[in-house]
């Protein structure tokens, strides 16, 4: 197999975030709305999913081509080389989506695209009829002002599914937006990580995940395990590199508290579960509670965004509260996601800046205070 073109998928604004894993990887890549694509090797399917932590799935590129009728969408589909993917014996379900193109019905092109891949396959395996008992490959037609995108799906379950989270709250954050909360911030290891509004711990366990640079999805498995195109050897070879370039020795100073003792015993479990059962801290608190003596911390919390009319003024209390306690705390950064167009007035402080996120299909901002540079080594031995 030569060069492949893989598409990894993100939610809107967290693009030039996984652009910069995929550049980490290794791999020079172009950022679009939604998707960042890069070429490679089969080796690069194997580290993409295991590394990437803010991005949605990974997908592999088959073919790109501009469709208006539905035999265009056939005959370019057929020309593909779909033999040099799935095996005789794949099973291979195609779903799709349509936006600002000319062929709107989804159901009709998926059911065009199977009809094509079909075509193709019948000619390279030279076989009338597919019985589809062997490892998946999710085929997407994705058309999208005319120009239909092929692609299979390499991830299976979605990437932010990294297997720790056993139970979770009625709005829970999703892992990768969670990452992309740590990354968006100065937070480096050395330093005191807090999240005041924790609910099943999935910010302080992406942190910890970061911390120690363990690739998120090293405890679960990938649908494109099972190809044989790409062997098993590949998948050991990325997984062992994962296992060198963890540092389990790292150590972590990392909370989470909640007011809800419910979701305290739930962020516990889920830890446990990541491996991080001492290393990251949980307790039921509120966030007007907090003191702290530690220099040079980290915030970063996602609380309640007072979207339900009578929790409103519950949550702007909370708010003001917050930002007299976060006020004493001089040296720190601190990192706030809410759909709440007020917040920074009820907090009290403009924020250094904002950056518009959408967690699900609220759009949200995240408020950045930036506090103070830790001192360097030096500067502190030059002090004593």
């Amino acid at each position: 197999m030569g060069s492949i073109t893989l598409i990894a998928t993100a939610a809107m604004g967290v693009e030039s975030i996984v652009a910069d894993e995929v550049r980490r990887l290794g791999y020079e890549c172009q950022v679009e709305n939604g998707k960042v694509t890069f070429t490679a090797d089969e080796l690069a399917i194997c580290r993409a999913n295991l590394w990437l932590r803010t991005a949605d799935r990974v997908k592999l590129k088959v073919g790109e081509f501009k469709a208006t009728t539905f035999e265009e969408l056939f005959e370019q589909t057929k020309a593909l080389p779909w033999a040099d993917y799935l095996p005789v014996n794949a099973n291979f379900p195609v779903i799709g989506k349509s936006v600002k193109s000319k062929l709107f019905s989804v159901s009709d092109c998926q059911a065009i695209v199977k009809k094509a891949v079909v075509e193709s396959l019948k000619k390279h395996y030279r076989v009338s009829w597919f019985e589809e008992t062997g490892p998946l490959y999710r085929i997407e037609v994705a058309l999208h002002k005319d120009i239909a995108t092929l692609t299979i799906d390499t991830s299976g379950a979605g990437l932010h599914k990294r297997g720790y989270r056993t139970l979770q709250g009625e709005a829970p954050l999703k892992e990768t937006l969670a990452a992309a909360l740590v990354q968006l911030t100065n937070w480096t290891p050395d330093r005191p990580f807090v999240d005041p509004f924790c609910g099943s711990g999935t910010i302080p366990i992406e942190a910890a995940l970061i911390g120690q640079n363990i690739a998120p999805g090293f405890n679960r498995d990938f649908v494109s395990e099972q190809w044989d195109w790409i062997g098993e050897k590949t998948w050991e070879r990325a997984r062992e590199e994962a296992e060198d370039l963890a540092n389990y020795d790292q150590p972590l100073d990392i909370f989470g508290f909640d007011i809800d003792h419910r979701m305290v015993e739930i962020a516990k479990t889920n830890a446990l579960e990541a491996g991080f059962a001492d290393l990251v801290s949980f307790k039921q608190m509120q966030v007007k509670d907090f003191r702290t003596r530690k220099e040079y911390g980290v915030i970063v919390g996602n609380p309640p965004y007072g979207e339900r009319l009578g929790e409103r003024r519950e949550v702007e209390a909370m708010y003001r509260d917050m930002g007299k306690t976060f006020s004493a705390l001089d040296t720190w950064s601190i990192y706030i996601l809410t759909a709440h167009k007020e917040f920074e007035k009820h907090y009290g402080k403009k924020a250094t800046k904002r950056r518009k996120l959408f967690n699900g299909f609220i759009e949200t901002h995240y408020y950045q205070y930036w506090g103070p540079r830790p001192p360097k080594e030096k500067d502190i031995a030059e002090r004593k």
